[in-house]
């Protein structure tokens, strides 16, 4: 077990000198405060001495409720603190990220817990690399932080479902976020895994987690009464002894309390706040207030604006959360990315997918730089700490590369014979129930659909989510959730029908959790007909497809390409590699890969215009740069040293 040193006991004098020395900072700092700033009675909750009490080291109660105050052993304690997704973040700048929250004066790490990256296959565990979740926890304690973990299993997130695993979805009658048996026993198993390893880390254990949430906003969802008891004793029964937090925003609170756990409140909006705050006053009396996620910004949709939270605006509100005696947990502090395909998507009016940034418009940009949030934020957590904050970190340094000209070129039509043997099947199956991956399916990526017609007419069906249509290898149109039918062009003879269908993401909050099955579903007609006899390729693009690829599977870049096709070039970097961002401007949509690592989607609908690259993902020497493109390549591939995320839209 491992075991961090906590501050020793200093001998009575010397504690009353340390006592006098920290109150006339804190009175010097409360005097300097200035006009428009959060009350001063907020200064004095948060004192110090009391943040860095030497009973910590006793580990006997761990973090706890007394009246309306958080108490950690036996000393009032405050929680300021900021999301940060490892996830989200190339493992290499993990301490980076955690010193630039520590010297912003934040006292607490939380992070979700993704089972569906954890589990990609069903029984298949992974927690190595950037899903090494014990050494960012331990990360977090050597920076000096706290932990408040939420570990789901339902996360929401903006990641594809909510971070609940596809192939849950093979079961046609699974009733996710339930007490139905199929999901149950899969939690169970899950949580089997994650809480052998969460538990040697716990407050009470010598480490830093100090509280656990039991799953995220399930009053906005509420399908089952006895659920949240289950996760509940789930969790406790695995060996969790912190303190039990529950989430919910103003939709769901009402209905997201359980018994013996403290809820918690998400927001965005002082009147929030005051609402929240009243409904908590009457449910759980005397307690102490916190609001979990507290959003500095919010997330971004294909073709639409990049929305962004005025940085005053932000200030005032944490103001006001600190002013009415809450905690507070930075939602996001640093958003990150959806690398790969996680992206999540909602879908209440209409189909929205999430853009590959979660720059989030948070205090920390989706490179790791600082804002005026956080200049701001520093400033107010400063004033009200009671000594020096650490100096923030130097920033790293990002670098615009020259532009570099695909030499290479694969048609997707030729990289077929590259891929695993396709499923034959009478009738179109859907993403999740394929026969691939050990029998778990296709959680992520594109799936292609063929089979043979004979005539033309009107072909129409239901994909999920988006499926271009081809006739041998000509494109002929779209389907998808608005557009459910397209006409098929007079052809001679037999011809090859093809459909490829991509999977956007898949919603990650609403009720429609258990309709979220990718790719064709039900019946494809062709002329009122069903069609059969299809064979139906896998196309997750892993790392291992691109390595099956031998070097004579590509062919010199011809002047007019067949699309879909991937587009292999060299990058160059002569020294250190440092961050950067990928433009593709003059393509159309796809998806770009560095060195094997997919840096995400790209969509030239917006409002995102580049892709963060990482430096930690680039060689010194030689980088592969490949990029599948659905329907039209630029000239070129940019990379340019400041990001473009899209036309601004201030939130309300």
């Amino acid at each position: 077990m491992t075991t961090w040193s906590v501050p020793r006991r200093p001998c009575r004098a010397f504690g009353l000198l340390l006592l006098v020395i920290v109150s006339f900072l804190v009175l010097r700092r409360y005097l300097r405060l200035e006009q428009g700033s959060c009350d001063r009675e907020v200064a004095q909750r948060l004192d110090w001495h009391r943040l860095l009490s030497p009973s910590w080291r006793r580990r006997q109660s761990g973090l706890h409720t007394q009246g309306q105050n958080f108490m950690l052993e036996d000393s009032t304690f405050w929680i300021l603190g900021g999301s940060v997704h490892y996830f989200r973040v190339p493992k290499a700048y993990w301490r980076d990220r955690l010193l630039k929250m520590k010297a912003c004066g934040l006292n607490t790490l939380t992070t979700y817990v993704p089972w569906n990256l954890h589990e990609p296959h069903r029984g298949a565990f992974d927690f190595s690399g950037n899903l090494d979740l014990e050494a960012f926890v331990r990360m977090a304690a050597e920076t000096g932080l706290w932990v408040i973990l939420r570990p789901g299993p339902y996360i929401c997130s903006e990641v594809d479902l909510g971070g609940l695993p596809s192939w849950l979805l093979q079961d046609s009658g699974m009733k996710l976020r339930t007490t139905y048996k199929g999901f149950t026993e899969a939690v169970d198993l899950y949580f089997d895994h994650l809480m052998s390893r969460v538990v040697p880390l716990q407050y009470k254990h010598g480490g830093p987690i100090i509280a656990v949430q039991v799953e995220n906003e399930y009053g906005s969802y509420n399908k089952d009464p006895d659920y949240m008891p289950y996760i509940k004793k789930a969790l406790e029964d695995r060996g969790i002894v912190e303190l039990l937090l529950t989430s919910d925003n103003k939709d769901g609170l009402s209905k997201g309390v359980v018994n013996g756990v403290l809820a918690t409140i998400n927001l965005q909006s002082q009147h929030e706040l005051q609402f929240l705050s009243a409904f908590l006053l009457r449910v759980q009396r005397d307690q102490p207030k916190m609001v979990m996620e507290y959003w500095t910004g919010w997330f971004d949709s294909w073709g639409g604006p990049h929305n962004i939270l005025d940085s005053s605006d932000v200030l005032k509100t944490v103001c006001a959360v600190l002013d009415a005696g809450s905690s507070i947990n930075l939602y996001m502090f640093h958003g990150g990315t959806n690398f790969g395909f996680i992206n999540g998507a909602m879908h209440f009016h209409e189909y929205k997918s999430d853009v590959t940034s979660y720059d989030y418009d948070a205090v920390l940009t989706e490179a790791g730089d600082y804002t005026a949030k956080y200049t701001k934020l520093r400033e107010l957590f400063g004033s009200i700490s009671g000594g020096p904050l650490p100096a923030p970190p130097e920033l790293l340094p990002k670098a615009a590369y020259e532009p570099l000209r695909p030499a290479l070129y694969l048609s997707l039509w030729d990289a077929l014979q590259f891929l695993e043997e396709p499923t034959k099947s009478e009738k179109p199956v859907n993403m999740e129930n394929l026969p691939v991956n050990n029998g778990s399916g296709q959680s992520f990526g594109y799936t292609l659909y063929e089979t043979t017609i004979d005539t033309s007419g009107v072909l129409s069906g239901h994909v999920r989510d988006r499926g271009q249509v081809f006739v041998n290898t000509v494109s002929v149109g779209f389907l998808d959730y608005k557009r459910k039918q397209i006409v098929i062009p007079l052809i001679q003879g037999y011809s090859m029908l093809r459909i490829l269908v991509e999977n956007c993401g898949r919603v990650n909050y609403g009720d429609a959790l258990d309709d979220q099955r990718k790719g064709v579903i039900g019946d494809i007609y062709l002329n009122n007909s069903p069609l059969r006899n299809f064979r139906i390729y896998s196309l997750d693009m892993k790392k291992n497809f691109f390595q099956r690829l031998s070097s004579n599977a590509w062919s010199p870049l011809p002047d007019a390409p067949v699309f879909p096709a991937f587009f292999l070039g060299a990058l160059p970097v002569d020294l250190p590699p440092l961050d950067t961002f990928m433009k593709l401007e003059g393509w159309e949509k796809g998806v770009a890969f560095i060195n094997g690592q997919n840096l995400g989607r790209y969509w030239n609908i917006g409002p995102q215009e580049t892709l963060y690259l990482p430096g930690a993902w680039l060689d010194q020497g030689i980088n592969q740069v490949i990029v599948f493109e659905e329907k039209m390549a630029g000239p070129v591939i940019q990379f340019t040293d400041t990001p473009h995320l899209g036309r601004n839209q201030y939130l309300n």
